[in-house]
């Protein structure tokens, strides 16, 4: 097909009378000042993040070796000063720094368990406000040379000590201890058992006897009843033990029969 040149001509007129039209690219109005609203608030934001985590590291001391009272070193952790702890502390091996004292301090209780392999509680120490409890097979207690000063288990309690000294109702704190035997037996096998006292020595059997078994049994230093006011001497050698209601004995010259109730002026 051919075109005529007027037909050109027409069309060329046409297309110069139409105006071009212009694409904008890009944001605006409202939905700019949005983006920059959204902007300046990000980096506030991030500023206000930055401030924060210096001031925490600031504040928990945190360096290279660690943080606070803790540092890192090739044996483990170091802790300098007071520390608390929230949750159970497990560890291998708990030191002081030489020549400071080690000390926990909690306010309920501390308790130290041993687990064996299949996770069983085998020994156990607690301290609390009700006291000191220990569970364990044995209990031994060793002086800084290693002599064994005390020990105890389920067959007997061994006390190793040159000295044994108690204080307290004793009696009372062994029948609390054997609770299923009241009998209370003092054995020496390889020696013997002497008990000396600063003020009185007292044995008290309230439904029983006390008996001495021995091939000599001695008293040493017994006053001596007088048996008349005028304290005429006798060369007699034979005397008699007597025993005054308050417990008190004393030694009377033997006659026919008893002479206590005659020479009972110790009594007094």
């Amino acid at each position: 097909m051919y075109m005529t040149q007027e037909q050109c001509t027409h069309r060329n007129n046409v297309q110069s009378s139409e105006k071009p039209h212009v694409y904008k690219v890009g944001i605006y109005g409202w939905r700019k000042r949005c983006l920059y609203f959204f902007v300046l608030l990000l980096m506030i934001l991030i500023l206000v993040n930055l401030a924060l985590t210096i001031w925490i590291l600031k504040v928990m001391n945190f360096t290279i070796d660690g943080m606070g009272n803790l540092r890192i070193t090739e044996k483990g952790l170091k802790l300098e000063g007071d520390s608390e702890f929230l949750q159970p502390l497990y560890a291998k091996e708990i030191q002081s720094r030489p020549g400071s004292p080690l000390l926990l301090q909690s306010s309920k209780n501390v308790s130290i368990n041993i687990l064996n392999g299949k996770n069983q509680l085998v020994t156990q120490l607690i301290a609390g406000s009700s006291g000191v409890r220990a569970r364990g097979k044995m209990l031994e207690v060793k002086s800084s040379t290693g002599k064994l000063l005390f020990s105890a288990d389920d067959q007997e309690v061994v006390v190793g000590a040159e000295r044994l000294r108690v204080t307290g109702r004793l009696l009372d704190q062994t029948l609390h201890y054997n609770q299923k035997s009241t009998r209370i037996q003092i054995l020496a096998e390889a020696g013997d058992i002497q008990a000396t006292c600063r003020s009185d020595l007292r044995l008290e059997s309230k439904d029983g006897e006390i008996n001495l078994d021995a091939r000599r049994i001695r008293l040493l230093r017994l006053p001596e009843g007088k048996a008349s006011p005028s304290g005429t001497t006798s060369r007699q050698t034979v005397y008699e033990v007597c025993v005054c209601p308050n417990g008190k004995l004393f030694l009377s010259q033997a006659g026919k029969g008893s002479t206590c109730q005659i020479s009972n002026n110790v009594c007094l």
